[in-house]
């Protein structure tokens, strides 16, 4: 946890990103079978999260099992297997990540292209947004195909470099979610 270099200051000294590892630490003392981290990475910076979060694999993959507090998405969506989504402390939704992500009914990509694009792309089907000269959005729907979309593209001489998720999706569905849960729906359309 990088801790060692900090072993004679005062904990009331060290950073807030440091306090968090400390916290950690100390929780792991006792080489605990069961581990409740509340909003472990809260406040801190993006490297430190991400290494805290290898660490939490690491440790998880060691037999650790870790219940983690979180209002970072897309952390929950890179670290757990399972997830409970709370609403006003009822839990409307108790699956696998996996399980709660096949409800998405679409998709926004962005996609970065090698040639300049003067307009979007329009491919029927497939609503979207010119972004700059080289990038634009586009909604994929759960039942479209992303391999027709590149064929498309392709046949118009437009090469994508790189694709990339506008949102995090499960930030989408908890919202999505939460709306339903306030209305007394019960079917979820993100």
């Amino acid at each position: 946890l990088g801790l060692w270099d900090k072993r004679n200051q005062r904990s009331r000294m060290l950073s807030g990103g440091m306090k968090r590892r400390l916290m950690i630490a100390r929780a792991l003392v006792h080489e605990p079978r069961l581990l409740i981290l509340d909003e472990p990475t809260a406040g801190v910076d993006i490297e430190l999260r991400r290494s805290m979060w290898q660490f939490l694999r690491d440790i998880n993959a060691r037999g650790t099992t870790i219940i983690l507090t979180t209002h970072y998405l897309e952390e929950a969506e890179s670290l757990c297997r399972n997830v409970a989504i709370i609403d006003r402390g009822q839990i409307i939704q108790n699956t696998t990540v996996k399980a709660l992500l096949k409800q998405l009914n679409k998709e926004v990509f962005i996609l970065d292209t090698r040639e300049e694009l003067g307009e979007f792309p329009a491919i029927d089907g497939y609503p979207g947004q010119l972004l700059d000269d080289h990038s634009f959005e586009v909604e994929v729907e759960k039942h479209q195909s992303l391999n027709e979309l590149f064929a498309s593209l392709s046949e118009r001489g437009i090469h994508v470099t790189s694709m990339r998720n506008k949102a995090n999706r499960l930030e989408e569905l908890f919202v999505s979610l939460v709306e339903s849960h306030n209305d007394g729906k019960q079917e979820v359309q993100p």
